[in-house]
C-alpha cells in the first residue's frame, strides 16, 4: 500500500461521479494518498449524502455538471488536465433503469463516449479506469462465476447499458487509444456495501433505514445470490489497476473484482448476518416480489486480477457488515463521519500491507 501512496502523491486525478457513494469514498482515499483530486458529477442524488457529510466540496476541486454535457465536460477537462481518471458517473440502480431507460442509456453509454472522447483529445491522460458492474454479463444463472471473456449482454436497462459501456470502451481503445498508448481498463465489481450509502432499493441501506425507523427489514428477493464486498475492496483494486497500467501499458485490460466464493451469499443470509450484528432484536421478513426482473444468481471468477496483481480480498462479508454497522452507528450517535471514515481507510490499509 505504501507504493500506492507514493504513486498517487501529487498526481492530478479526475473522478467522475464523485458525489456518489463509491465516488465519495474514493475521493477520501485519494486525498489520504496525497492526490490532487478533481470531481465531476451531478449534485448528490440522496439527502443525506456522504459527499456532503465528508465536506468534500471544500477538500477537492468539485465541478457540478452532467456527464451527458460534452461541451462543459470538455471545458473542465481542458482546464484541469488530469493524468489519471476513474469513471464512476452513472445511473446505478436496476429498478430505476426500468422507470427511466432513456436517461439510463444516455448517462451510462453516452457518458462513456463523452469521457473517452475527452481522453482521445487529451495530451495529459496516462491511465483510465472505467468502472462498470458484475451485471454486464449475459446471466444464465450458472453455478460458477463469470470470467472476463464471457458474453456481455445485461438483461435490464442498467445492466445492458453497462455492457454497452464496455463495448464503447473496447472500440475507443482499438480505434484511437491503443495507438496513443493510453492504457484503459474496465473494472467489473460486485455488490458493494459500506457506511454512507443512502440509495433506495439497496439491501444494506434498506436495513439501516428500517433500524432507524424501528421497523422490520423487508426483503424482495431473499434467495437471490450476489457477490457482496466492502466498498474499500473494489476502490483499492481500481487504484491498483490505474497505477500498474500507468507503469506498464500491457496491464490494461478487463478485470472482475469480487469476494471469495464463501462470501457469495443470498440476500436472506446477508440480512440475517446484519440483524445478528446490529442486535436489538432486529429481524427481517420476505414480501412477494411483483416487480420487474432482477437476477437470482450471480457470481464472478476473479482469477485474472488475483493472478495478475497478486490481489486478494482483505475483508469477509461479515467484516463488511461489521464495518458498515460501526460506521452507521457512529453517524447516528454523533452526526459526524469524517473520523470514522478515515479510521476505516487506515485500518484497511494496515491489513493490506502484504499486497504487492
Amino acid at each position: 500500500m505504501m507504493e500506492l501512496k507514493d504513486f498517487y502523491k501529487g498526481k492530478k486525478v479526475l473522478v467522475t461521479g464523485h458525489t456518489g457513494f463509491k465516488g465519495s469514498w474514493l475521493c477520501e482515499i485519494l486525498l489520504y494518498m496525497g492526490a490532487d483530486v478533481v470531481g465531476y458529477a451531478l449534485e448528490p442524488s440522496t439527502k443525506p449524502a456522504l459527499f456532503d457529510m465528508l465536506n468534500l466540496s471544500k477538500k477537492i476541486t468539485s465541478y457540478i455538471g452532467d456527464i451527458r454535457d460534452l461541451d462543459f465536460f470538455q471545458e473542465v477537462f481542458e482546464k484541469e488536465k488530469p493524468e489519471i481518471i476513474f469513471h464512476l458517473a452513472a445511473q446505478p440502480i436496476v429498478l430505476e433503469s426500468y422507470k427511466n431507460p432513456v436517461y439510463t442509456y444516455e448517462t451510462n453509454v453516452m457518458g462513456t463516449v463523452n469521457l473517452l472522447e475527452c481522453v482521445r483529445l487529451s495530451d495529459t491522460v496516462k491511465s483510465v479506469v472505467n468502472v462498470t458492474t458484475d451485471k454486464v454479463y449475459q446471466n444464465n444463472e450458472w453455478c460458477y462465476g463469470y470470467r472476463e471473456n464471457d458474453r456481455l449482454n445485461g438483461f435490464d436497462p442498467y445492466s445492458n447499458s453497462k455492457s454497452c459501456s464496455e463495448l464503447v470502451t473496447s472500440s475507443y481503445i482499438k480505434s484511437f487509444l491503443a495507438d496513443a498508448k493510453i492504457p484503459v481498463s474496465t473494472c467489473r465489481a460486485g455488490n458493494v456495501i459500506g457506511g454512507g450509502d443512502f440509495s433506495p432499493n439497496r439491501i444494506v441501506p434498506d436495513c439501516i433505514r428500517a433500524m432507524e425507523d424501528g421497523k422490520e427489514i423487508v426483503l424482495r428477493n431473499p434467495n437471490s445470490t450476489r457477490p457482496y464486498q466492502h466498498v474499500l475492496e473494489p476502490l483499492f483494486a481500481y487504484m491498483t489497476v490505474a497505477y500498474k497500467q500507468y507503469e506498464n501499458y500491457n496491464f490494461a485490460s478487463e478485470y472482475n473484482i469480487g469476494p471469495d466464493e464463501k462470501d457469495c451469499i443470498t440476500t436472506g443470509t446477508l440480512a440475517t448476518l446484519f440483524c445478528n450484528i446490529w442486535g436489538n432484536n432486529a429481524k427481517w421478513i420476505s414480501t412477494e416480489n411483483n416487480g420487474p426482473h432482477e437476477a437470482n444468481f450471480l457470481k464472478l471468477d476473479c482469477s485474472k486480477i488475483k493472478n495478475t496483481f497478486n490481489w486478494k480480498p482483505r475483508t469477509s462479508v461479515k467484516n463488511a457488515i461489521e464495518m458498515t454497522i460501526e460506521w452507521e452507528k457512529e453517524r447516528i450517535a454523533t452526526q459526524s463521519v469524517e473520523e470514522i471514515t478515515q479510521k476505516q481507510i487506515k485500518k484497511f490499509i494496515s491489513c493490506s500491507r502484504s499486497m504487492k
